[in-house]
């Protein structure tokens, strides 16, 4: 089992728990004294005041508190005063009666109420206190409002200084969008190159299988015919192999030889698309 800790005796500065904490105490301080008073049969007299000046007292039984008062002064040799200060107290607040009265036309004279009755030196006077008043009141003016001239120039500065770095980071940021738009585009643009250039290959690749296709089928022997004639293996016999070196093409005939240079005219003749250049003697093929 933990022991209670040790608390620090120090003035509590919250009203509600002081008041708390005055009330709980003094229940169980009157408790203490009136257990000391009853079991060691002591005469114990106790006076608290309260913060807000309420009294609460204790005296053993069947004791009274003057009369405790009484044997306290006797044991120590003290006495009370028997004068009455009445005539002090009396004087005291006819004193402060009348510093209260002065104060109160010294406010009304500084706000120009009730001057009938003052004379030209007291006026004279009055008007060099306020003056002298009034220059308190605007040099402690213009001391603030230099401090918030000062102020508002500090503040002007830093939103400048963050205008200039928003304003630096939107340009940065803008620079590197282009750049990446930009680079974008170019990729863009090298792909479509390249998409082309495959395109371009892919449709040389497949007119040139298609001039070789051509070429052959022209030359394609015709197709069978049912003849009842036994002899007509005989009239049309297989063609020769071809020479070595030559491809085949199944079903396909050879392409005829080139035919030899002739001097006769041909019907067809091929125009060179550059009309500058030498005439070359025209190449051309006729097939029977």
């Amino acid at each position: 089992m933990m022991g209670r800790g040790k608390i620090e005796v120090k003035r509590i500065e919250n009203n509600t728990s002081r008041q708390v904490t005055f009330s709980k105490r003094r229940a169980g301080l009157f408790k203490k004294t009136h257990e000391l008073s009853v079991l060691c049969d002591a005469q114990i007299g106790l006076i608290v005041f309260s913060n807000k000046g309420k009294l609460f007292n204790y005296c053993s039984h069947p004791l009274s508190m003057g009369q405790l008062v009484e044997r306290y002064l006797k044991c120590t040799g003290t006495k009370i005063p028997d004068h009455d200060n009445r005539e002090q107290m009396h004087g005291e607040l006819t004193r402060i009666k009348k510093e209260t009265l002065s104060l109160q036309l010294s406010l009304q004279r500084y706000k120009g109420d009730n001057l009938s009755s003052v004379q030209l030196e007291e006026l004279d006077h009055l008007e060099q206190q306020i003056e002298h008043s009034l220059n308190k009141v605007r040099s402690r003016k213009f001391e603030l409002f230099h401090q918030q001239m000062e102020n508002l120039k500090r503040k002007e500065n830093l939103l400048e200084r963050e205008n200039q770095e928003m304003h630096y980071w939107l340009v940065s940021n803008q620079m590197e969008r282009q750049m990446q738009q930009q680079a974008a585009a170019e990729m863009e643009h090298h792909d479509e190159e390249q998409q082309a250039m495959t395109e371009l290959k892919l449709l040389q690749g497949q007119s040139s299988s298609q001039l070789v296709l051509d070429h052959y089928s022209f030359y394609a022997p015709p197709p069978p015919h049912d003849h009842p004639d036994p002899d007509h293996d005989h009239q049309h016999p297989p063609p020769p192999p071809p020479p070595p070196g030559v491809l085949h093409f199944p079903g396909l005939l050879p392409p005829p030889p080139f035919p030899p240079p002739a001097t006769t005219s041909y019907p067809y003749q091929l125009q060179p698309t550059q009309p500058n250049l030498q005439k070359s003697e025209p190449s051309h093929y006729i097939y029977d």
